[in-house]
């Protein structure tokens, strides 16, 4: 088990490409929810690193002024915790410019293991992430918006976790909620 966090872990929110309900590609928009409350998730479980990723400049525009308001503007002096939580937040413009920042920083490219509310044929289980955890290798978790990564997207991934089984025939969780699921089955004590 990973106890002191996992420096290198990274998470990415994905914003494009990303599918709507009837399956198009489309790129989604950022949300201060969002951004706040992953990288608290992100912060309280040790990772390394938060990246939104969307190509579109308006909404890097965003995310940079709210990151701002929280690292240098009076948010910061407001609430120190929140200052804390995003300072590992950063943005980038796809998901292959995370991967590259990833390699730089660490000398390889990391594992890209994405996340599905449906089962995948290169599933691997909670367990044997948590073995690779404890290896030390980078390894960059992928987390779709919308209605979920884009099917290019999850053709390219190395792995995919199983979905979060609710036991109802029901299964649309909020992007924060199964990032603190999955954050607590990989990264929490047990």
């Amino acid at each position: 088990m990973v106890t002191l966090g996992a420096k290198n872990v990274s998470i990415a929110l994905v914003h494009h490409p990303v599918v709507n309900k009837v399956g198009e590609i489309i790129g989604s928009a950022v949300t201060n929810l969002d951004l706040h409350d992953i990288a608290r998730v992100a912060r309280t479980y040790g990772v390394g690193q938060y990246y939104l990723t969307t190509p579109y400049e308006d909404q890097q525009k965003l995310i940079g002024e709210i990151i701002a308001h929280w690292q240098t503007g009076h948010g910061g002096t407001y609430n120190p915790a929140r200052k804390e939580a995003l300072s590992i937040v950063s943005m980038a413009g796809s998901i292959d410019a995370v991967i590259e920042t990833i390699e730089q920083q660490h000398g390889r490219k990391p594992t890209v293991i994405a996340t599905s509310a449906k089962v995948s044929e290169n599933t691997l289980a909670y367990d044997k992430v948590r073995e690779k955890l404890g290896l030390n290798e980078p390894i960059l978790l992928l987390f779709g918006t919308a209605h979920g990564l884009a099917p290019e997207v999850m053709n390219r991934v190395d792995f995919v976790l199983p979905p979060i089984d609710g036991g109802t025939d029901y299964n649309h969780l909020p992007v924060r909620a199964a990032v603190a699921i999955i954050m607590d089955r990989l990264l929490g004590w047990e």
